[in-house]
């Protein structure tokens, strides 16, 4: 069973979450992208809650500024600072003094994950990520690689002023074009009822998801905005220390494969497991896939 709860942090900020399994056991904790919600990762928040499984406690919570968890309106409020901070409280309130056996986590979601890797990484045995740039990596194709520099393009529209209103129009058409095949075609995962759930989750607010954006000093280059030229992140903000798996849909169109090139020097203990013929939305689209390389990485394989 699946139950949500609201779950209050010292620092004031609230999260809505996804539950599963027995409170004690040890902790999955998976982190939903944009423009997603919790309900992304219900398969795995059932499967591996059985007994057979793992019998883990799984949490999925809706990042700041999704759904109903808090939403200041404030783009400061989305720097990466705060996110780590709700993620570490948030540690600490559902595994109290043991590290989570495993922080999964896809798009924005890996983003606050290997940040928080990078800075805190007693609080996790193990790190997943699911076609979420490393930030060296990302920094690196966004400055020099013009076919990420192109397939990123995408972040200027969501920094608009106006993107929340141009993605409400005409019942969210272009969020759900976001998950459009390369025909355009939407695809078959994306059913009447995850409709809904999108549709109830976008009807909450888009403000907070597009803040994200426009808090990210990562984008590409844009006519006279080439912010990106002058960034540099020591190594010491880019190691991760913790066994890592990086799970990487192939035809992902808007994260290459380019982005997987130079991980090791960055991650010492790192497994990648590539999914041919599978999109940006491998969650849904494979969701016995990706439990599996889950399950694999836990039992240490």
């Amino acid at each position: 069973m699946i139950s949500n709860h609201t779950i209050s942090l010292p620092h004031g900020t609230t999260l809505q979450c996804r539950e599963s399994g027995d409170a004690g056991r040890p902790v999955l904790l998976f982190l939903h992208g944009f423009p997603e919600g919790a309900f992304i990762w219900d398969a795995m928040l059932s499967h591996f809650a059985q007994p057979e499984n793992g019998g883990y406690h799984c949490v999925a919570p809706y990042l700041r500024g999704f759904g109903e968890s808090s939403s200041p309106t404030a783009v400061d409020a989305y720097r990466a600072k705060h996110l780590v901070q709700d993620l570490g409280a948030l540690v600490d309130t559902i595994s109290p003094g043991q590290p989570l056996e495993c922080l999964v986590a896809h798009d924005w979601g890996g983003a606050v994950a290997w940040n928080l890797a990078n800075q805190q990484p007693q609080r996790m045995k193990r790190l997943a990520i699911v076609n979420s740039p490393h930030p060296g990596t990302f920094l690196r194709e966004l400055q020099h690689n013009a076919a990420q520099q192109a397939s990123s393009q995408y972040m200027h529209f969501l920094c608009r002023p106006d993107a929340e209103a141009l993605l409400a129009e005409n019942d969210f058409a272009r969020l759900f074009a976001f998950f459009d095949d390369p025909e355009g075609r939407a695809p078959q995962w994306l059913t009447d009822g995850v409709r809904a759930q999108y549709r109830t989750l976008w009807q909450q607010g888009l403000t907070g998801a597009c803040n994200y954006y426009r808090a990210s000093p990562l984008r590409p280059p844009r006519g006279d905005d080439n912010t990106i030229a002058n960034i540099t992140l020591p190594d010491s903000m880019l190691t991760v220390s913790v066994p890592t798996l990086v799970v990487w849909a192939m035809d992902d169109p808007a994260l290459l494969p380019g982005l997987l090139d130079g991980l090791p020097g960055w991650i010492p203990q790192l497994q990648i497991d590539k999914i041919e013929g599978a999109s940006h939305w491998v969650v849904h689209e494979q969701p016995d896939r990706v439990a599996s390389a889950l399950a694999g990485f836990l039992r240490g394989g």
